[in-house]
């Protein structure tokens, strides 16, 4: 044994005393090497334990040098013998004492270790050597660790590891056979496409939560992440066998040792198992009943890894036995007892240890004598349980533990093990209830009470947190924010039995222990994990981010919480799309978010910014469960197709919105109505929870209310409606059924039996129109879906009562009237109502339709069948078509042919029988009825025929009428005609004699030349020549075309360029050419194959065929408009020669220049200007003096050449383009004048290009031509085109001491600059001290931007160009003039104040008739007489705010208010006026006293006021009426242009006034198309329902009868499908103005089918009552309008009152007025309180106008009333407790 000692233990004592002692035990053979290893390590000697621990150390020197694998040259056997008599040894020792004798050799060891220069080690410092726990930093590439399954995620699994730490498994590092499926699946979905599915890689069907599993370390990295400063360490994992069964040899497999095995296959009796030993084939097999019950087998498909215990080998040692059963894998007795070497403890395996050491952090020990274990603080159950260790395990005794690691870095192999109960048995922890403890505490929950119950100083706090058997573990780094000075059991504030504040944070399951934090900002933080974000809630946080991208700020990176941070998507920045989202958002603002989604696998949070979702109090819906039916919330368009749209809600629910569903109104296109990110309120139509299926829809429900619901239960499928047309489109018409107002739609092909009908019918119908005799085709109740048709057939079944609507009414042999709905070449299908189909098989057809294209069918076709069979089970009906039926009943009747041949009546009598007709024959007809295209005739009472129209006259002059030809028949006369075959009337088809059937009529002749021939040839494609004439007539008209027919069986078409030389007729050519009018044509193309023909109705020398050839200067052509912008229309003048109209060359007027103006497909007529044959490019021209007479007024000339152009013209022209050097302007044709940026304007332009725009008007004059080079310049500036210009001022106009008007540009403490108003951008300052009379500290707080002062010029620095303005009162009161360019205005302010002279004035005024009333608010009017007008400027001034809104204060008082507050300051105010008053001559007067004495008189007085009001509308209209006493028009308009111009447009009313004053002012002195663009530029800023009611008001009061009427015609018009005030208001002009009643009676069927429902009520009310109001009072047709309501509204007692308002007046008829009291009292459901009020006004009535049995009477009725009230009430609760009984 001693040999043993010396080889493996290198801090063992080698005295003489000691080998001597065990020499017996010494083995008999030892090798050289082995002697001379146990001399190197004897030389080292370390101090040796106390006498206490003399068994630790005894052990210790029995620790024998065991390599992994086994390196000795021992038998198994002998280690075995060896390792039992060290055990015997050390019992010895214990009895006998002899552990005193180290002792004495550690005094020697440590007398000799100064020698040595060692330095020997504490006990302490031995025992934490010992002890060692798993972290991070003893994790390195090749430890073996034993996890549990924590989480499960698509591409990896984490497993939580021993003292707190988790690893992750990829997908891809779980197993070999898993790798080869995830390739081949790989392969597959490239091939599939995106439709491949990921079946078998599933990772939650492979692993369980909570199963252990063996891994093995790959890499341990620490990630730096921008959320913390801290890195992230990360360690990955393999669970493959290969490496977690690493150290395993085919011979270390022995009973009960654990190993990880892969499934290979799957068989009948268990699995083969893959061991991935390195040095063994070795294979295992788990037999399914050795399969753990908790284990499903889906678990155990191919490539799925798990942890079995072997129980054993094969006989021939190949095969493994494993099993997975919890009664043998979890139990600790079942440990690898057989084992040879230690290579068979791995992790996960159940070892016996011997105790060896219980210290003060965990238990040390050995397996089978040699191999180190170590249980720690917390796997020891010391730290958790605050286990007595010592008490409970006692040195030298052998327990049960659970291997769960082991540490690669140390010196010798060591192992640690686990003595917690749910890792050694290998189950999950549970906690109260069975429950897992992450169920019963979830993670970020916050625990009041945390008592702390053992303190670890090194590492933290373990803590009860109340879930019984689960303790908490705070690590120090957690225990509070900062640095922890020190952790005490027994002091300080974590001391043993302290109660803490905690939040959990975690939980680890191998540990068995609750993750806890005391810090402040973890218990303050709002989450920890992502999911802790509550989706669907609003939460708070900061912009970390802004992510950009090549195309702007694509998203947001949002803080919320630490570590935490949310995306906000583009999308989602704001209800609409932000142009630039950098200037909203900033990194470090606070935002207000709404959650969309989350993503803990991805650690993605989703926000939204939006207003509308964010602010919304709608519920978040986040999965089906909280679903309604019904139900209306928000939700983001994320997808728009042509069908609907994709809605996302909140998490990951989306939902669908059909197109149908986005409006009540028809969309055909969503995308023009509906945008991605748009957030939409939808209602929830339905769901399917387990299909994950949602439909949403954008319609109103409560717009769909019981009476439309009830009315659609009522609507059966073929009944007959009526409906009226609210919207028309190219595919649908859109009605609302009169009955009910429910919403229908009608296909285009339901318009009419034949589908080449139903375009021309879809012409015939307009909006508002009212359709009849409508057939109800389907109906669908969930969708408030109807579809309608209008197929005659299909009415005339349903009126027949024999239109198919279920299967049950089918019955074999009827004949059912539907319309194809597709065709197949082997059958057609045939739909009825209600989607009911039926089957017309090929073989049902008549013989001579089944060779034709289609069967000679039509799809939507009008047709007849019989039903031949019924499959009710399948649901199946087959028809036949009518026309085989009769073809058989034909046949099968031969007899009866003969007399069908007989005709009845014939008009020719040498005609008996049908066989007398045939082709050629000539007979007598008689005319039925004349249609526009053909004569309906008879032969007899049962053979019809037809002449078409093309049959009747050889030559065009015998066409007396052309626009109707046919109008010299006569019905009943008789012709004489000639057989030419048989027309089909189901397909117009001119046919053969021989294919007569009932749906068939001759076709007939009358033209005289083919009653003379033997045979007159039928026109046909072959004879047609291209060039040749004919006569057409039209069959029917087009919006592009005209179709012709030239004979029964040839059509040509005739396009719009080709139908007239007179271009006016072809604007509406249905009153031009009617259907059956005559043309003259001629052959353009002709394809017989195709039955094409191309025709031509202009004259052979017309430019017919236009092509660049033939196309000349000057031509005035027709053509037709293809495309418009807003820059040139295009038109097309043939097949092949096509150019543009330029805006330039629209109009001789170039304001009247509008390409928008005309519409695609117009015809119009143009001028070639010029063409370019060689380049095949034409200009062309609409100006009317081109195209229709030179002589028409130009007022813009025509220019198409520079020779044009002279210097000084004044000419106007579009601009062209905007360059960096100018404008580009077009004069005409290729004539383009620059202008330089010089030559834009008068003013200074800051950023010049924002003032001019492609294709906007200018005008200019022409400063320079180059006739060489063809370079003409042009100057915009108003001084150089207007001669009338006033030249702006500059410096060098101005003197010192001149007064002028400007506006402040800029406002500093020190002063206000100044620019003068009309000035070339001259500006100067005013010093503070200079503004007013007391010293100024801010001039600021005086004057704002923008404010309108008076201002004089102090001194003048003509070096510098420097401007000093002042603004005090005084230097205002000496009567300078305002420099105002109004000469005559301040000329007259001497003689102002001259009584006489004002009196005579204004009695001149008067007498001319000049006095004007300006109306504004309420239309109420300002008189501009003399006394009147001081009246209202003195109130008005009483009013004044000074320095109101920024102004001036003329007064000189603003700062005297401030700064002064007693009596004192204003007597010296006072004294100073007087003072002043006494240095002016006598002759002047004061008149800043008498502005506010007197209000203004002058227009310097009124400037002044508005300086200080500049948004007074008041003031502004006296300044108009100002102006007009004066006669001054033109400046009374300058004023309402400043007014309008001036008042900020936050104030929108005094707004309004002043544009109605100025409205005023025009219809009063101005033109008509004056008042018009003042109307117009009023209604674009203010409420256009506003002015033109204000407007229609102001024509009222003129007396302009005209103009109001057709201002009210456009009110109504335009607002009164929203207003229903516009309508009373026009009615009640009508009746008390215009004494046209019933004009205004007749807008009420108007006005109720233009508003809204709930509008209606109180409309008709009023017109109602205007029948008892207004001077044409007709109470009659008011009482009836009243009972009407009445009837409709019984319980509505305001409408009662208001009947009996009306009804009880002066003469009245009592009975009347009785009977209307009496009948509200029989009004079921009418309740008490209004009863009484009502008795109570009867009661009154009576006293007032009754006698006393009258007043009796209505006693009597009213206790009658209570006493039935109280019967009723009575009787109710008798049967409710009658039912209750019955129960």
């Amino acid at each position: 044994m001693s040999s043993l000692k010396r080889k493996d233990a290198p801090g063992v004592s080698s005295g003489s005393k000691t080998s001597k002692a065990h020499g017996d035990s010494r083995p008999s053979k030892r090798t050289k090497s082995e002697k001379i290893s146990a001399k190197h390590d004897a030389k080292p000697n370390s101090s040796s334990k106390p006498a206490g621990a003399s068994t630790i150390s005894r052990l210790k020197e029995e620790e024998p040098l065991f390599p992994r694998g086994g390196g000795s040259v021992l038998t198994p056997l002998e280690h075995k013998q060896i390792s039992i008599q060290a055990k015997q040894d050390v019992l010895f020792e214990q009895e006998s004492g002899q552990g005193k004798k180290p002792e004495r050799a550690s005094k020697r060891r440590r007398s000799k270790s100064s020698k040595e220069g060692k330095t020997g080690k504490t006990q302490q410092g031995e025992e934490g050597a010992k002890i060692e726990s798993l972290n991070y930093k003893r994790l390195v590439k090749g430890s073996l660790v034993l996890g549990q399954v924590a989480e499960i995620n698509p591409l990896e699994i984490i497993l939580a590891l021993p003292n707190n730490l988790s690893g992750h498994v990829p997908i891809t590092a779980i197993s070999d056979a898993l790798n080869e499926r995830i390739a081949a699946e790989a392969a597959d979905e490239e091939d599939e496409g995106e439709d491949a599915q990921e079946d078998g890689l599933d990772l939650k069907a492979i692993f369980q939560i909570g199963q252990y599993l063996r891994a093995y370390v790959t890499s341990t990295i620490e990630e730096s992440t921008a959320d913390s400063a801290k890195p992230r360490r990360h360690i990955e994992l393999s669970l493959r066998p290969a490496l977690a069964n690493t150290g395993l040899s085919g011979q270390d497999i022995v009973a009960n040792c654990t190993v990880m095995a892969t499934v290979v296959s799957v068989e009948d009796h268990g699995f083969v198992m893959e061991l991935g030993l390195s040095d063994s084939n070795l294979k295992g097999f788990l037999p399914r009943k050795e399969l753990s019950e908790n284990v499903p087998d889906s678990q155990m498909q191919p490539g799925s890894v798990i942890m079995c215990l072997a129980t054993g080998k094969s006989a021939n040692g190949k095969v493994a036995q494993l099993t997975t059963l919890p009664s043998k894998i979890g139990k600790v007795q079942n440990f690898a007892s057989e084992a040879t070497t230690i290579n068979a403890f791995l992790p996960g395996s159940a070892v016996e240890f011997m105790v060896s050491e219980v210290a003060r952090r965990g238990i040390l020990g050995k397996v089978m004598g040699s191999l180190d274990v170590t249980a720690d603080l917390i796997h020891s159950g010391l730290g958790p349980k605050a286990l007595d260790l010592e008490s409970k395990y006692k040195v030298g005794k052998k327990y049960k533990a659970r291997v769960i690691c082991d540490f690669p870095t140390a010196k010798d192999p060591k192992l640690g093990i686990s003595l917690l109960d749910h890792v050694v048995s290998l189950t999950s922890k549970l906690g109260p209830s069975n429950k897992l403890p992450s169920e019963a505490l979830p993670i970020s929950s916050v625990v009041e009470q945390c008592t702390v119950t053992k303190v670890d100083p090194e590492i933290g706090l373990f803590v009860d947190v109340g879930v019984e058997g689960v303790p908490g573990f705070v690590h120090i780094s957690r225990v509070k924010d900062g640095k922890v000075d020190m952790l005490s059991e027994s002091s300080g504030p974590f001391k043993t039995g302290s109660v803490h504040r905690g939040r959990v944070v975690g939980y680890n399951a191998i540990d068995g222990m609750f993750q806890l934090s005391f810090e402040k900002h973890i218990l303050e933080q709002p989450f920890l994990r992502i999911e802790d974000v509550p989706i669907g809630e609003v939460v708070s946080g900061e912009i970390e981010k802004l992510i950009i991208n090549q195309d702007g700020v694509s998203g947001l990176l949002v803080k919320l919480a630490e570590g935490i941070v949310g995306f906000v998507p583009e999308m989602h920045f704001a209800d609409i799309r932000l142009q630039h989202p950098e200037k909203k958002f900033r990194e470090g603002l606070k935002v207000k978010a709404r959650v969309l989604s989350t993503d803990p696998v991805k650690r993605q949070v989703k926000l939204t910014l939006k207003k509308t979702l964010v602010n919304s109090e709608a519920i978040p819906i986040k999965s089906f469960d909280e679903i309604t039916v019904g139900m209306q919330v928000p939700g983001t368009i994320i997808k728009v197709f042509s069908n609907g749209a994709i809605v996302q809600f909140y998490g990951n629910l989306r939902g669908f919105l059909p197109v149908s569903e986005m409006s009540e109104a028809y969309i055909q296109d969503p995308k023009e109505h509906f945008r991605v990110g748009q957030v939409v309120s939808v209602h929830v139509l339905n769901f399917d929870t387990e299909a994950r299926k949602l439909f949403v829809s954008c319609k109103d429900p409560s717009a769909f209310g019981l009476d439309k619901q009830n009315a659609l239960k009522k609507l059966k499928l073929g009944d007959l409606v009526s409906a009226k047309v609210s919207q028309k489109t190219e595919d649908d018409v859109f009605v609302e059924l009169l009955d009910g107002s429910l919403k229908a739609m009608i296909s285009v092909w339901h318009l009419a039996d034949r589908p080449n009908k139903c375009q021309s019918a879809l012409k015939h119908i307009h909006v508002g129109q009212t359709l009849n005799d409508l057939v109800v085709l389907e109906k669908n109740e969930g969708r408030r879906f109807i579809v309608l048709s209008k197929k005659p057939g299909l009415v005339k079944a349903s009126q027949d009562d024999k239109l198919l609507t279920s299967l049950e009414e089918a019955k074999v042999g009827e004949p059912r009237q539907g319309f194809v709905r597709n065709i197949t070449p082997t059958a057609a299908f045939i739909q009825f109502c209600g989607q009911l189909v039926a089957l017309l098989p090929k073989s049902k057809l008549p013989q001579e339709d089944q060779k034709k294209a289609d069967f000679g069918l039509e799809k939507y076709q009008s047709i007849l069948v019989k039903i031949d069979s019924i499959d009710r089970d399948h649901g199946r009906i087959v028809v036949a078509s009518s026309s085989f039926v009769e073809e058989q009943q034909s046949s099968k009747n031969g007899a009866s042919s003969t007399t069908a041949n007989k005709v009845e009546n014939p008009v020719d009598q040498s005609i008996s029988s049908m066989d007398d007709i045939f082709i050629g024959k000539i007979t007598k007809a008689k005319i039925s009825s004349i249609k526009n295209t053909q004569l309906n005739v008879k032969l007899s009472d049962n053979v019809h025929g037809r002449v078409d129209v093309s049959q009747v006259f050889d030559s065009w002059d015998k066409i007396s009428n052309p626009k109707s030809p046919l109008s010299s028949f006569r019905v009943n006369s008789t012709i004489t005609v000639r057989v030419l075959g048989v027309h089909d009337a189901r397909n117009h088809r001119f046919l053969p004699i021989t294919h007569r059937s009932s749906h068939s009529v001759l076709e007939l002749s009358a033209r005289p030349s083919d009653l003379k021939k033997d045979a007159p040839r039928v026109l046909s494609y072959e004879h047609l020549e291209p060039g040749s004439t004919h006569i057409g007539f039209v069959n029917n008209v087009e919006k592009n075309a005209l179709w012709v027919t030239l004979s029964p069986n040839i059509r040509g078409r005739i396009s719009t360029l080709e139908i007239s030389d007179d271009v006016s007729q072809l604007e509406n050519l249905t009153s031009s050419f009617p259907v059956g009018s005559a043309l003259r044509v001629r052959v353009l193309t002709v394809n017989a194959t195709e039955g094409r023909l191309d025709l031509s109705a202009r004259s052979s020398d017309s430019s017919a065929n236009l092509t660049w050839e033939t196309v000349k200067q000057n031509m005035v052509l027709p053509s037709r408009i293809t495309k418009i912008n807003e820059r040139h229309i295009m038109v097309q003048l043939s097949e092949t020669v096509s150019g543009p109209v330029y805006l330039i060359d629209i109009s001789d007027d170039y304001s009247e220049a509008n390409t928008l103006s005309y519409n695609k497909n117009d015809v119009i007529r143009v001028s070639v200007v010029d063409v370019d044959k060689s380049n095949k490019k034409i200009r062309l021209s609409t100006r009317p003096s081109r195209v229709l007479n030179s002589s028409l007024p130009v007022k813009d000339r025509e220019i198409t050449k520079p020779s044009q152009v002279s210097v000084g013209d004044v000419l106007r022209g579009f601009v062209k383009n905007v360059s960096d050097k100018g404008l580009f302007v077009s004069l005409g044709g290729n004539v383009t004048a620059m202008v330089k940026i010089s030559d834009l304007s008068d003013r200074f332009l800051k950023d010049w290009k924002d003032e001019f725009q492609i294709d906007q008007l200018v005008k200019g004059r022409i400063i320079s031509v180059d006739s060489a080079t063809g370079h003409i310049q042009m100057s915009l500036k108003t001084s150089v085109v207007d001669k009338e210009f006033v030249p702006l001022t500059n410096f060098s106009d101005l003197h010192e001491g001149q007064i002028v008007t400007g506006k402040v540009r800029k406002v500093e403490d020190f002063g206000a600059f100044i620019v003068i108003e009309g000035s070339a951008n001259v500006s100067g300052l005013c010093h503070r001290s200079e503004m007013a009379e007391k010293p100024v500290e801010d001039a600021r707080k005086l004057f704002n931007e923008g404010d309108v002062v008076k201002a004089i010029i102090l001194k003048l620095d003509k070096q510098k160009k420097r401007i000093s303005f002042g603004l005090k009162p005084s230097y205002f009161e000496d009567g300078m003039d305002v420099d105002d360019s109004d000469e005559d205005e301040d000329n007259a302010g001497a003689t102002l104040f001259d009584d006489d002279d004002e009196d005579s004035e204004d009695d001149e005024m008067e007498d001319a008739g000049a006095t004007v009333q300006i109306r504004g608010t309420d239309n109420d009017s300002v008189a501009v007489t003399d006394d009147e007008d001081t009246e209202m400027a003195d109130k008005e001034i009483e009013e004044v705010v000074p320095l109101d809104a920024g102004g001036f204060d003329w007064s000189a008082n603003a700062l005297d208010k401030v700064g002064v507050a007693d009596e004192d300051a204003d007597e010296d105010a006072s004294a100073v006026q007087k003072k002043k008053k006494r240095r002016k001559p006598q002759i002047e007067v004061d008149k800043s006293g008498d502005l506010d004495a007197f209000g203004p008189r002058t227009a310097v007085d009124y400037e002044q006021l508005l300086n200080r009001q500049p948004n007074s509308s008041a003031l502004w209209i006296e300044y108009m009426a100002h102006q007009m006493q004066v006669s001054e028009l033109a400046k009374a308009r300058d004023v309402a242009e400043r007014a309008v111009t001036t008042i900020s447009s936050t104030e929108e009313t005094e707004k309004l006034n002043a544009w109605i004053a100025y409205l005023n002012l025009e219809v009063r002195f101005g033109n008509e198309d004056s008042v018009e663009e003042v109307f117009k530029r009023a209604c674009q800023v203010n409420d256009q329902q506003e002015v033109y009611q204000r407007l229609a008001s102001i024509y009222i009061q003129e007396d302009k009868a005209d103009k109001a009427d057709e201002l009210f015609q456009a009110l109504v018009k335009k607002f009164g499908a929203s207003s229903p005030e516009v309508w009373y208001n026009y009615a009640h002009w009508l009746h008390a103005v215009q004494n046209q009643p019933e004009r205004a009676r007749a807008l009420l069927p108007r006005a109720t089918q233009a508003l809204p429902n709930h509008a209606r009520f109180p409309l008709m009310v009023k017109f109602a009552t205007l029948e008892y109001t207004s001077p044409h009072r007709n109470p009659e047709l008011g009482r009836t309008m009243f009972e009407g309501l009445l009837s409709t509204f019984p319980k509505r007692f305001d409408l009662w009152n208001q009947l009996l308002d009306h009804e009880d007046v002066p003469g009245a008829d009592k009975a009347v007025v009785r009977d209307i009291f009496e009948r509200a009292t029989k009004v079921k459901g009418l309740k008490a309180r209004a009863a009484k009020k009502w008795f109570k006004r009867w009661a009154d009535w009576e006293e007032k106008n009754g006698d006393a049995k009258s007043r009796e009477r209505v006693s009597a009725k009213a206790a009658e009333w209570v006493k039935a009230k109280a019967e009723a009430k009575a009787s109710k609760e008798e049967q409710e407790d009658e039912d209750g009984d019955d129960e």
